[in-house]
């Protein structure tokens, strides 16, 4: 899943190789961290949370199938 989260948002900016994925597992919920270059916060969040709201729910389509629950937070 990790790898999803990096391929979809290095798509998105313009600086790919700055992209950075932190995965936190817990017993029924992943955190994943998304760290990225200044200049491409605003991308990854999108106009009005809609590009990471999307994002996470594709998360929470996939990990819902293990009975688990993602978290997707972006970290400045």
């Amino acid at each position: 899943m990790r790898d999803l989260i990096q391929q979809i948002l290095r798509m998105l900016v313009d600086h790919p190789d700055d992209v950075r994925i932190v995965e936190m597992a817990g017993e029924s919920k992943l955190v994943y961290e998304v760290r990225c270059h200044s200049d491409d916060i605003g991308k990854v969040i999108g106009k009005d949370g809609k590009t990471v709201g999307a994002v996470r729910a594709l998360l929470n389509v996939i990990a819902a199938r293990g009975n688990k629950r993602v978290l997707l937070e972006v970290v400045e």
